[in-house]
């Protein structure tokens, strides 16, 4: 079985790699990066989006936002131009679900089945393989694509129908940054009592307020590190993704809009690269103070 891989950022390219470890055949493009890395690792070369296709059992995307897809899959020297008959894609990025739709409809037109498989976990989760990967489509498809992102993950769940993955996707995005904003509510507060953050951070992590997310910024804060495994700038995009669709459906989400203010006061600020970690310093701005080791 031969994969096409196109998109090869921060999230595409350790994926790609662990792929080839796992001894698939991989062909690569990325319209905006270099793959010379992966071609060394055994990995073919593509041209376009379309020669990918061609060559392809299965075409895997990881591109940053809805646009990005819908122009790899279905526009000029696309997925959708070089496809294979019984050839089945699956878009990992993290989108709109009514782009995903948009894209699956398309295909199932020329008989292609696609799954949405958006992901999370972040660069460290994607170099390590221990993704959490939540897929919308067909059970037939999801279980051609399994193995594939059992390679990829350590947690792979069908949630339904074409959609439904980034609908999940947008659920993971605001409660990790309301979680983030909390917890630097939380820490700034702390710290400005004068209570050492570190030991806050070790008293409460192992009860009810602890979490994943705390565990894996916390530290990173304390030490001032804010490189981003996750940027500002594309938590904005998924927070937009959120708010739209909730708009959509009539659905209030006050609490995804007032934490995406923050992250556009960041944006401002030049922090639309950092980790999204970086809500803290925020926070940190209002307070006069900085939460550090």
């Amino acid at each position: 079985m031969t994969i096409g891989f196109i998109g090869l950022g921060i999230m595409g390219r350790p994926m790609a790699k662990n792929l080839i470890k796992a001894n698939y055949k991989l062909v690569v493009f990325d319209k905006f990066a270099k793959f010379d890395d992966l071609v060394s690792l055994g990995a073919e070369g593509g041209t376009s989006n379309k020669d990918v296709a061609s060559k392809s059992d299965i075409v895997i995307t990881m591109l940053p936002n809805s646009p990005h897809v819908k122009e790899a899959i279905l526009g000029k020297d696309g997925v959708l131009e070089g496809i294979k008959s019984g050839a089945l894609v699956v878009d990992m990025s993290s989108i709109a679900p009514a782009a995903s739709q948009e894209v699956g409809a398309a295909l199932k037109a020329k008989g292609i089945p696609f799954l949405d498989a958006p992901v999370s976990g972040g660069e460290p989760k994607a170099i390590d393989g221990t993704l959490a990967i939540m897929v919308g489509g067909d059970q037939a498809s999801f279980d051609k694509a399994k193995p594939i992102l059992d390679k990829l993950g350590s947690s792979v769940t069908l949630t339904g129908d074409i959609g439904s993955g980034n609908v999940t996707k947008l659920a993971n995005q605001i409660i990790v940054a309301l979680n983030i904003a909390a917890v630097s509510e939380a820490f700034v507060l702390s710290t400005k009592a004068g209570v050492d953050p570190q030991k806050v951070f070790e008293a409460i992590k192992g009860g009810l307020a602890g979490s994943t997310v705390m565990n894996a910024k916390i530290p990173m804060i304390l030490d001032g590190n804010f490189k981003p495994g996750f940027r500002i700038e594309l938590h904005i995009k998924d927070l937009q993704n959120a708010l739209d669709t909730a708009h959509n459906l009539n659905v209030p989400i006050p609490l995804t809009a007032g934490v995406m203010e923050t992250l556009q006061f960041l944006k401002n600020d030049g922090h639309a690269a950092s980790d999204h970690s970086a809500i803290m310093r925020y926070y940190e701005q209002m307070a006069k103070i900085e939460v550090r080791k």
